[in-house]
């Protein structure tokens, strides 16, 4: 990212705060967090960083920033791509073990694996943080899970993003000037992936309380921009007097993919409100110029959620201090004209 050096160092200053904050939430020792020992390590300390959709570019500053990270702290970093390949989260656990690391971070594609993954590392004496997704120690669904039972996690608020993100579509609603019997809203998301349904659900509560009356669609997707782009296309074929559209959802891919379905029906930037949620696509077609239907996104920096999950495990394992339930980095609204001052870089 093309930030100067002091505003990254505040920003790190920042997370680490909030981090701090964020132990409040904490009961103490975590049940899924591995515990793999009391004592403070002593020697170098290795970490394997598990990551689904590796190549997706969020996941990549993710990457980043953890490496980034290690190489401050000494640490040895392994990071592996999972692609969507659920039975690999375990079985590169299982590596990792083998290869004698002191603690996993892992995002995991699919959070039925979550008490395989959580018995696999108690089993082998490693500690175990996630990050972005959460996963139970006692159940395949981290929505029905306790929140004891709950893996400690570093991110974002769900809440906040999908505040954030409900807050700016009612304002640019209102901008517009549509009436809400002539528009639909568009919520895509992958619906067994907990923090998609944080998500969505907060955007449609913060749109609501300040714009009342508009229909709301739900749009199961995989969360990938043609998925997203194939079931809007249906949605648009099923819903063919309906004149304005907004679309919102748990990142960018599906509000693009949902954006670019409505364009190739036909509808022009001034019918579609599309509000994203990363940045990293909708910047892409702000840097065209051209006028779009993606009229802002927030800005979550993958790079802030590696470094702070790379820094927790090392305080985890260095100092003893125990991991947070949540550790929450911070996120900003952008649009065409607030992007490049934002320091969101744009592969």
């Amino acid at each position: 990212m093309s930030r100067t050096f002091r505003s990254r160092a505040v920003m790190a200053a920042t997370l680490l705060v909030g981090l701090g904050l964020t132990t409040a939430c904490s009961s103490g020792k975590a049940a899924s967090d591995g515990d793999p020992a009391a004592a403070p390590k002593t020697g170098k300390i290795s970490l394997t960083y598990l990551q689904k959709q590796g190549d997706q570019e969020y996941f990549v500053g993710e990457a980043a920033g953890a490496k980034a990270r290690a190489d401050e702290l000494g640490i040895d970093l392994k990071v592996v791509n999972l692609g969507n390949d659920a039975n690999k989260t375990v079985s590169e656990v299982q590596a990792a073990i083998a290869q004698n690391v002191d603690g996993v971070i892992v995002v995991v594609p699919d959070p039925a694996v979550g008490p395989q993954v959580v018995r696999t590392a108690r089993d082998g004496k490693v500690a175990l943080l996630t990050s972005d997704d959460q996963i139970c120690a006692t159940g395949p669904d981290p929505a029905a899970c306790a929140t004891a039972d709950l893996v400690p996690r570093i991110g974002f608020s769900g809440a906040q993003m999908g505040g954030e993100v409900g807050k700016r579509a009612a304002a640019e609603f209102a901008k517009a000037g549509w009436k809400a019997p002539e528009t639909r809203i568009i919520s895509a998301w992958k619906q067994d992936v907990t923090v998609c349904g944080d998500r969505v659900k907060a955007a449609r509560t913060a749109f609501d309380a300040a714009v009342p009356g508009v229909e709301v669609i739900d749009v199961a997707t995989d969360n990938t921009p043609t998925g997203a782009q194939d079931k809007v296309a249906a949605t648009l074929t099923a819903n063919p007097g309906v004149k304005n559209w907004i679309v919102w959802g748990c990142n960018d891919e599906n509000v693009a993919g949902g954006v670019t379905a409505l364009t190739n029906a036909g509808l022009g930037p001034d019918r579609v409100i599309g509000v994203g949620l990363g940045a990293y696509l909708a910047c892409k077609e702000w840097g065209s110029g051209k006028p779009g239907g993606m009229k802002a996104a927030l800005f979550i920096n993958g790079k802030d959620v590696g470094a702070l999950a790379v820094q927790t495990m090392y305080d985890k394992l260095k100092n003893g201090k125990e991991f947070p339930a949540e550790g929450f980095a911070p996120t900003t609204m952008v649009d065409a004209g607030t992007w490049k001052s934002s320091g969101l870089t744009c592969g």
